[in-house]
């Protein structure tokens, strides 16, 4: 690897720290709990959730881009990170004052889009690092272990949720299952394990320009931003890449946001179920991930990511369809060995592509690009699911935009992303 290797393990730890928040509160937890306890109903929790989720998208879209510009005019991709991982840890830790009651709606969605937003605009800085400290050759192998280390604490989080919070009866602590404060205080050890082990990625790695003062580095980006976007908007293989993964982000979004909804409506999965399938979920995620570690930087990065949506799509149609929950259980599992895959090999390509001195801001197309319509997939999920008052009907909606994603990369020219 090409820089210190204090740096590397910093940027990898990284992964391992979010992934509490995207497992925990995004997937698995707090989102099962939000539907099933707080809200009104499972139905109106899920449109609900749904909603929350298409705003945030919304902020992100108008957010990213123009701080990845102003943190690559300035210098100030670490402590941006660093604000935003105090946000993200603070919000997430806060959702233990959401108690099993309708009137903490409001207060649990506004919780969540707040931590969301500075969830994705921290990878953005987090993603525009990985050029910097990885040879071209290595950027695919070092994009899939951290991946894999992000699987690896999201397991992590969730096995010491479920054995020192959720299952215990009588719960430790002196916790009140009656108020649900064991599932409450999953996100409290989530917040507090993203303050712990992020923070070394916004300390450690250092900064590719000296630091300019904000108020330049402001007028300086948002001029050079037009430019960007110029060039973006006129390179035919990027437009046609963050249009592929604008469509197959938006499905796998939906997915994470309501995978584990989806089980305890349909399945009738308990916290406890949920937590178990989320376990088994990283498991074969990481083995996912590892395995294409060998193979992606001889394969080529697209390729990876075709591989990757072609299973997604064989296997989630099915999914669909089951009514065994032992079914479900099945392919829910080998489903997880190629969601790590797509993304990582989308971040690696990108790494290839953005030029050293705008990555941040080519990070947040990037990011825009997996943000920008990203309110359309909850929301038409929320509607799908409101109109046919069935759930699985929703989930549907992830099927077409994985296959849509793929259709629209496919004819892309590999030799536009030869390194």
């Amino acid at each position: 690897m090409a820089g210190p290797r204090r740096a590397v393990a910093a940027w990898v730890l990284y992964d391992w720290a979010d992934s509490a928040f995207a497992t925990v509160v995004s997937t698995f937890v707090v989102a099962t709990y939000f539907t099933q306890a707080v809200a009104a109903d499972p139905v109106t929790g899920a449109a609900q959730w749904a909603g929350a989720h298409a705003l945030a998208g919304l902020l992100i879209a108008l957010l990213a881009v123009p701080m990845g510009a102003v943190a690559d005019r300035g210098g100030w991709r670490g402590r941006m990170l660093g604000v935003a991982i105090a946000v993200m840890a603070g919000c997430t830790m806060a959702l233990w004052f959401v108690r099993p009651d309708p009137s903490f709606v409001p207060l649990a969605l506004v919780l969540v889009v707040t931590a969301t937003v500075a969830f994705e605009v921290a990878t953005v800085f987090y993603n525009a690092m990985l050029p910097e400290i990885a040879r071209p050759a290595q950027i695919g192998r070092l994009s899939m272990l951290a991946w894999g280390a992000g699987y690896a604490g999201g397991l992590a989080c969730l096995v010491l949720s479920l054995v020192l919070l959720v299952q215990p009866d009588p719960a430790l602590f002196g916790l009140d299952r009656g108020e649900a404060e064991h599932v409450r205080a999953a996100a409290v050890l989530a917040g507090l394990w993203v303050a712990v082990f992020a923070w070394p990625a916004a300390v450690f790695i250092p900064e590719p320009v000296q630091a300019q003062p904000w108020r330049g580095a402001v007028r300086a980006s948002m001029a050079e931003l037009r430019t960007t976007l110029r060039d973006a908007i006129r390179n035919p293989a990027l437009r046609r890449f963050l249009i592929a993964r604008m469509l197959f982000m938006d499905g796998l979004i939906t997915l994470f946001a309501f995978g584990g909804i989806y089980a305890a409506g349909e399945f009738g999965f308990t916290a406890q179920d949920v937590l178990l399938f989320g376990i088994g979920l990283n498991v074969t995620a990481g083995l996912g991930v590892l395995g294409f570690s060998f193979i992606e930087d001889r394969i080529g990065p697209k390729s990876t990511v075709l591989a990757s949506l072609a299973a997604l799509v064989a296997l989630g149609t099915p999914l669909l369809l089951v009514t065994d929950p032992a079914w479900f259980w099945g392919l829910g599992l080998a489903l997880g060995l190629f969601v790590g895959p797509a993304q990582a090999a989308s971040r690696s390509l990108m790494a290839h592509m953005a030029p050293p001195e705008a990555r941040a801001a080519w990070f947040g197309l990037f990011a825009l690009s997996g943000r920008v319509t990203a309110f359309v997939g909850p929301a038409l999920l929320g509607l799908a699911t409101a109109a046919f008052q069935s759930q699985r009907a929703g989930m549907a909606v992830v099927i077409l935009l994985l296959a849509a994603g793929a259709i629209a990369l496919a004819p892309l020219p590999s030799p536009a992303f030869k390194r």
